[in-house]
Formats: C-alpha cells, sequence, structure tokens
C-alpha cells in the first residue's frame, strides 16, 4: 500500500477475513466503541490499546485483547499488535492535541525513544493533524502493520444527502452556511480545522486546536443572542483513515447550550454517531441538521438529490 495521504474515493475499502485481529487504537468518544461492537458482530478479533484518560472503559469487554497505553510509547502499541497477530489497524476516537502544550510535557507524556526520535528527527516537520498522523503511520509500516480506515468496516456511519431533521435551515441560516462552507473547506486545506461558526455571515469561531464543541461554546459566548449556525466540513483531500468529521449527540448538546440553530455537515465525509438518537435530540431541541454534497469538492461522493450547497 502506498504512502501518504488516502482521500476519499481514491482507495479500494479494505476487505477484512473471518476472525481476522484487527488493531485499534481509542481515542475519546463513541466512535471506538461503534467500531469494536460492529467487529464482534463481524466475528473480528479487536487486538485494543485504548489511550488512558480518554478511551471509554467499556472497550475491555467489547475486544478480544484490550491494554490501556499510559504513556506515549509508539513501540508499546507495536508490540501490542504483533503479539495479537495483528497486520493491519486503525483509529478512533479523539485524542486531545492540547497536551502537547502543556508545561513540562515530555514528564506528562512519558514517551519512548521511538516517539522522541519521530518528534525530533522526522521528515515532516509541521505540527498539523495531518503531518503529525502519516509521520506516526510511518512508523508502524516497517514492522508489517498497515493502518486502514475504520470506515472500511463501519461505511454506514457517513452521513447520506438531504434534511436530516423535522425543521429545515431557514431562509438566512441557507445565507450563513452558503457563506461558511467555502471557509470550512479553506480552513480544512490550510489543516487548521473543519468547523466555522456564522452569524449574520459573520465568522463568530473557526475551530483550531481545541475541537468543535469548544470552538461551538466560544462562539456562544461572543454572541449572546445565539441564532448561529455550525459548519463542518471535510477537508479538501480528506484521509479516510484519521480526523474524519465526526457529530453525535455531544455536538448537539454543546450546540443547545450555546445557541446554535442549525448544523450543517457534509454528505458521504461525515461521520454521525448514533444517527437517530443525534436526530431526535436536534428535533428536541428545533435545530436542523442539513447534509450537503460539494460538487466542488474532490471525488465528490454521490447520493440521492435532496441538498447542494
Amino acid at each position: 500500500m502506498t504512502t501518504g495521504l488516502h482521500p476519499f474515493g481514491t482507495t479500494a475499502p479494505v476487505r477484512f477475513g473471518a476472525r481476522e485481529p484487527v488493531g485499534l487504537v481509542a481515542g475519546a468518544g463513541r466512535f471506538p466503541i461503534v467500531f469494536a461492537e460492529k467487529a464482534r458482530a463481524s466475528g473480528l478479533r479487536v487486538v485494543c490499546v485504548g489511550l488512558a484518560g480518554m478511551a471509554d472503559p467499556a472497550l475491555r469487554e467489547l475486544c478480544s485483547e484490550f491494554t490501556w497505553l499510559g504513556r506515549a510509547s509508539v513501540g508499546s502499541v507495536i508490540r501490542t499488535f504483533r503479539r495479537g497477530g495483528v497486520r493491519r489497524w486503525t483509529m478512533a476516537g479523539k485524542v486531545e492535541k492540547r497536551v502537547l502544550f502543556r508545561p513540562w510535557r515530555w514528564l506528562h507524556l512519558v514517551p519512548d525513544w521511538r516517539l522522541l526520535r519521530f518528534w525530533f528527527f522526522r521528515r515532516r516537520r509541521g505540527n498539523n493533524d495531518d503531518s503529525l498522523l502519516l509521520g506516526l503511520i510511518d512508523e508502524f509500516r516497517p514492522w508489517g502493520l498497515e493502518c486502514v480506515s475504520a470506515l472500511d468496516l463501519c461505511p454506514e456511519l457517513l452521513v447520506k444527502e438531504g434534511a436530516l431533521t423535522r425543521r429545515t435551515v431557514s431562509t438566512t441560516e441557507a445565507r450563513d452556511i452558503e457563506f461558511g462552507w467555502g471557509l470550512a473547506r479553506e480552513m480544512g486545506r490550510l489543516d487548521v480545522g473543519q468547523s466555522v461558526m456564522v452569524r449574520d455571515r459573520a465568522v463568530l469561531a473557526v475551530e483550531a486546536i481545541e475541537g468543535t464543541d469548544l470552538a461551538i461554546t466560544r462562539a456562544g459566548e461572543l454572541c449572546r443572542k445565539g441564532g448561529f449556525v455550525v459548519v463542518k466540513v471535510a477537508k479538501p483531500e480528506q484521509d479516510r483513515r484519521f480526523d474524519v468529521p465526526t457529530v453525535g449527540t455531544q455536538t448537539i448538546e454543546t450546540m443547545r447550550a450555546s445557541g446554535a440553530t442549525a448544523l450543517a455537515i457534509e454528505a458521504g465525509r461525515t461521520i454521525i454517531l448514533d444517527e437517530a438518537a443525534t436526530v431526535a435530540l436536534a428535533d428536541r431541541y428545533g435545530i436542523a441538521i442539513t447534509s450537503l454534497t460539494d460538487p466542488a469538492a474532490p471525488n465528490p461522493v454521490p447520493f440521492s438529490p435532496g441538498g447542494r450547497v
């Protein structure tokens, strides 16, 4: 398999063999749980490394093998996967990058020599998401460990095009979404973040290292009257293996608490976790969710008509 980015629509989905051991590096949130449940239902063995302080302890019951990773040790993950017979592995869940900017970060992370070598001597010098994660993937490859997309097993998590909620976006919200869409796409191209918050065609907040929820909260603090939209899209060359835009019930709860009234996401390139529960919660709060296809995006994902940017 080639190195570099694996954008949507450019690589064939991986097919997993019966009882194949699949490696999982699990971060925070529901995505690792959903992946582990689907893998178990499909008869696959999951060898999971859970990031301490982030991964859900419930993964222990869902996975064939489970190990907590309490320090930043790439070597420990490699050894765990090789002992478990893993050839292909995936990442799921959110990883807090803020830890990289804590005082005395190396004392908190306790990195192994492999991670220190990677950090200080890697070819990709940027510390943006693509650079860091592609570099880490390269560390696994010499050991016969190939990173694949969790979506190869769970393609149903990708949202389809159209209005998801009973309430559709208003004319004003639609204008703000159109205004914010290109800005969000450009922020993704620059690998800054995936979301922008807009009110009356003015940008309230742009997501960066803090993540979507905190960016929404910040927008609410700046726009006390509420009524703003959240636009969340994939990068133009979004890698299917990591950092795929994801929304769920927590997104809706944060929007409601902050005064956001509409969420626009990208069809075929956004994960919606617990879709029925997420949509039901949005309906309860009167929040509109619309899923759009961007014809200008590379390798646009075709869905039935229902929404266009």
